[in-house]
C-alpha cells in the first residue's frame, strides 16, 4: 500500500481515536455540571460534587486541544469547512466553554444562596448545552451538510443553521450523547462521592445508560431510512487533497449500512456499543461504579466508530454538491504533514493518557461532604 494512502487510514483511525477521548473525559465533567443541582440537595453537597471533578476537569480540556488540532493538522480542508459551516454552533460551545471555569472559580467566593444558585444554573447550561451540540453536530453530519465550493476554492453556505442545529435526526443525536454524559458523569459521582449523593447520581447514571441504548437503537433504524452517500465510480485514495473535481457520489436511502453489508465484521462495532450502554447500567445496579466508568467509555467508542464505520471515507459529505464532499481522500494533508504529525502523536498522546491516569490514580477516595463548609481551598 502506498505510504500516502497509509497514512491517511491511519489518521482517520486517529481522528476517532482522539474524539472518543473527548466524549470520555470532558462528557464526564459535563455530566456531573448538568446533574450539580440534582445530586446535590444543599451548598455542601454541590459543593462535594464539584470537588470530585475539581482535580482533573481543566486537564481533560486538554481532548478539545487534541481533537480540534489533529482536525486542523491532519484534514485542513475539513477544519476549515466544518468551521465555517457550523459557525453559530462554536459560538455556543465558546459561549459555554467560557461560562463552565468562571463558574468554577467564582461559585464560592461569595457565601450567598442567590449568587451560588445562578452559578449552579450556569454548570448545568455549560455542561448540557456542548453535549447537545455535540452529538447534533455528528447527526447533521451523517444527514449531509448543505454547502458547496465555487471553482476557484471559495466555500459557500446552502443551509440556515436553525434547521441543520434543530432538525428531529440531529435532536435524537443530541439526546443521546447528553444521556451518556449523565451517565459518565453519574459514574463519577459514584466513585468520588459520600452518600447520599453517590445514591442520587446512581439512579440517573443508570437511566441515562439505558435511555442511550434506546436512543443509539432508534437512530440504527432511522439512518436506515436516511439518504446515504457512495462513490458513483472508481476512486484513487492517493488522489489530490482538493474538493473540486473529484469522483461522482449519488445519494441513495440506506446508503450508510452499505459498508456494513460489505464487511459484516464491522456489526461488531455497534454491538460493543449497545453493550457498554447495557452492561454499564447492570454494573452500576450492581454498585461497581469503576467497571461501569470502563463499560460508559466502551459505549461511547462503540457509538462513535459506528458513525466512522458507517461514513468511511466520507467525512462531511455535502448535499447540494455531493460530489464536493469533504473525505478521507480529498481532504487530508500532505504526507509530509501527515508523518510529522504521526510522529508527534505517537509521543505526546500517549503523554496525556499516562498523567490523565496518574492524576486520577494519586487523586482517589471520596470526596467528604461534612469539611466542604469550612474548606477555603475547596471549588
Amino acid at each position: 500500500m502506498e505510504t500516502y494512502i497509509l497514512l491517511k487510514l491511519i489518521w482517520a483511525v486517529l481522528l476517532g481515536v482522539l474524539l472518543t477521548g473527548l466524549a470520555v473525559m470532558v462528557g464526564m465533567d459535563m455530566g456531573v455540571g448538568t446533574l450539580l443541582r440534582f445530586v446535590g440537595r444543599n451548598d455542601a453537597e454541590r459543593r462535594a460534587a464539584l470537588n470530585a471533578i475539581g482535580p482533573h476537569w481543566d486537564g481533560n480540556q486538554v481532548w478539545f486541544i487534541l481533537g480540534g488540532g489533529a482536525i486542523f493538522a491532519a484534514f485542513p480542508t475539513l477544519y476549515a469547512t466544518s468551521f465555517s459551516t457550523f459557525y453559530v454552533v462554536m459560538i455556543l460551545l465558546l459561549f459555554s466553554m467560557i461560562l463552565r471555569p468562571v463558574a468554577f472559580e467564582y461559585r464560592s467566593k461569595v457565601d450567598a444562596r442567590r449568587w451560588r444558585d445562578a452559578w449552579d444554573w450556569g454548570f448545568l447550561i455549560s455542561g448540557a448545552l456542548p453535549m447537545i451540540v455535540f452529538g447534533a453536530a455528528i447527526g447533521n453530519i451523517l444527514e449531509g451538510v448543505a454547502f458547496h465550493f465555487s471553482w476557484d476554492g471559495q466555500y459557500y453556505q446552502d443551509q440556515s443553521f436553525i434547521w441543520y442545529l434543530l432538525n428531529p435526526f440531529a435532536v435524537l443525536c443530541g439526546l443521546m450523547s447528553l444521556a451518556l454524559s449523565l451517565y459518565q458523569g453519574g459514574t463519577m459521582l459514584m466513585m468520588r462521592t459520600e452518600m447520599p449523593i453517590a445514591a442520587r447520581a446512581r439512579s440517573v447514571a443508570m437511566a441515562g445508560g439505558l435511555l442511550a441504548a434506546l436512543l443509539f437503537a432508534i437512530g440504527g433504524v432511522w439512518i436506515s431510512y436516511l439518504p446515504g452517500f457512495l462513490f458513483a465510480q472508481a476512486v484513487d485514495p492517493a488522489m489530490p487533497a482538493t474538493p473540486l473535481g473529484g469522483p461522482q457520489v449519488i445519494m441513495a436511502v440506506g446508503a450508510w449500512l452499505t459498508n456494513f453489508h460489505i464487511f459484516p465484521m464491522l456489526w461488531i462495532v455497534p454491538g460493543l456499543g449497545f453493550f457498554g450502554m447495557i452492561a454499564g447500567s447492570l454494573a452500576l445496579a450492581a454498585r461497581r461504579p469503576a467497571l461501569g466508568w470502563w463499560l460508559g467509555a466502551l459505549a461511547w467508542a462503540g457509538t462513535i466508530f459506528t458513525v466512522g464505520c458507517a461514513m468511511f471515507p466520507f467525512l462531511m459529505p455535502s448535499v447540494t454538491a455531493p460530489s464536493q464532499s469533504l473525505t478521507v481522500w480529498n481532504a487530508s494533508g500532505s504526507a509530509y504533514n501527515l508523518t510529522w504529525m504521526l510522529a508527534f502523536s505517537l509521543v505526546f498522546v500517549p503523554v496525556v493518557i499516562i498523567y490523565t491516569g496518574w492524576a486520577f490514580r494519586i487523586m482517589r477516595g471520596r470526596v467528604k461532604t461534612a469539611g466542604m463548609a469550612n474548606d477555603d481551598h475547596s471549588y
